[in-house]
Formats: C-alpha cells, structure tokens, sequence
C-alpha cells in the first residue's frame, strides 16, 4: 500500500500523527516533570536515528546530510527537551512547522509503502519533531516568550544562510570534479535554497525568481504566525502596563 499525497492512506496517517500526540500529552499530563523530560527525551532521538539510518541505508551521504530544517531540528530536539532552554524551546514553535509540512506536503515520499522501513523512518520522526515543541509548551516544561520572537528569526535567516552557502559549496566541488550519484552531477539543495521542489515554495519563486532570496517570502508568513501564538502573552503585557499605569 502507497502512502501518495490526499490519498486516504495519507490522510489516515495524519489522523493517526494527531492521535499519537494527544495519547502521548494525555499519558505525561499526570506524571511527574522528571518523567515527561524523560519519556519526551528518548522520543526526540527518533529524528537522529532517522538521520544516521539515512546517511548509511542508501549510499550517497551528499543527499542526506542534516542540513533540512527538520534534520536541524531533529538534532536540536533533545537540548530543547532535556535543557528546557527558552531560547530554543521558542525556536522550534517555528520549525516544528517543517515537519508537519514534511507529512502534509509528502511528494518526495508519495511511492513510499506504507509498512516499508523507509516510510517509518520519515514518518514517526517527523511526528516526533512536529509533535514534542507543542508539547513541552502544553505540559508546561517551558514558557512562550514573545521576546523570543527576534531570537528566533535572526536564528532561522542566520541557518538558513548558512546552508545556502553550504549548497553553493558542496554544488561548486561537485561540478568541478564531476561528482554524483548515478549518470548526473549531483546538486544539493538544502533548506530548499536553490531551487523549489514542492507547490508551496513554487508560488514562492514565482513571485521572487531568484535563489536563496525567494525563500524571504516566508518571513512576513512566519511573523503573523508567531503574533498569533503569542497574543495571549502580548496581550497579557499590555494589559498589565495599562494597570501599572
């Protein structure tokens, strides 16, 4: 059975990735913090083993370096659990956006069988790493900041960057020493940055046609997003300036 993309099969999955998140908040909710950091601890390493089955299973590194924002993710998880830090706990309210948009915008996994090792290893990790933000934030384990708001875009830019660079570097040694896999140069493209490969940032580069800057037009998207998780807090701020008053 193929996973495909709005198929049935697809859409029972995502019921099932909602289902797993609510069984585990309703499991930690009672238990002891010591107990939730633990139990959610062990659960964000799925990512680094997806990230190291990958780099192993199919013989070409180059195509599974963790340089994707839900790889990023997935290594930055387990700080995120086991050091509650603000800083990245806020952080990953923003990319854990990537991988819910991993599940739902699924083209590079639609001929995936649904038993396969290869659909568990992106599947379960991705929940993982949608799923255990959203978690520490609802049993408490760390606090939404709207201060965090300037961390966490100056952060996401600055990796982003970064990778794009990294792309242009890996494509540079590539092309000058005739390297790939199979009968074609290989091209990275990281975080997208190059080139779009999926209905969404294809409406990006339409409207930017230009690499690594089409990738901006996320920022105001990302902005709103984030004044809606915070209004409570914003809100909340003004409301006790105005009695201090």
């Amino acid at each position: 059975m193929l996973w495909g993309t709005f198929t049935l099969t697809h859409i029972i999955t995502l019921i099932i990735a909602a289902l797993i998140l609510v069984g585990i908040y309703f499991a930690l909710r009672k238990a002891s913090q010591r107990t939730q950091v633990l139990v959610l601890g062990l659960l964000s390493f799925s990512g680094i083993f997806a990230i190291v089955y990958n780099l192993l299973r199919w013989g070409e590194p180059l195509a599974y370096l963790p340089l994707h924002l839900c790889s990023i993710n997935a290594l930055i998880l387990p700080v995120a659990v086991f050091t509650r830090n603000k800083t990245i706990g806020n952080l990953l309210l923003v990319w854990c956006l990537g991988a819910l948009a991993a599940l739902v915008l699924n083209y590079d996994m639609t001929e995936a069988k649904i038993f396969s090792d290869s659909f568990a290893v992106y599947y379960f990790p991705h929940v993982m790493e949608f799923g255990i933000p959203l978690l520490l934030f609802k049993l408490g384990l760390i606090k939404k900041d709207p201060k965090c708001i300037g961390s966490t875009m100056a952060i996401s830019m600055g990796i982003y960057t970064l990778v794009h660079f990294i792309n242009l570097g890996v494509n540079s040694w590539c092309t000058a020493n005739n390297f790939g896999y199979g009968d074609s140069v290989y091209r990275a493209n990281y975080m997208f940055s190059i080139a779009p490969s999926n209905p969404l940032v294809d409406l990006f580069y339409s409207i930017i046609p230009c690499q690594y800057w089409y990738m901006y037009l996320v920022l105001p998207i990302v902005l709103v997003y984030l004044l809606i998780v915070y209004a409570p807090e914003i809100m909340k701020h003004f409301r006790n300036k105005k009695c201090a008053v």
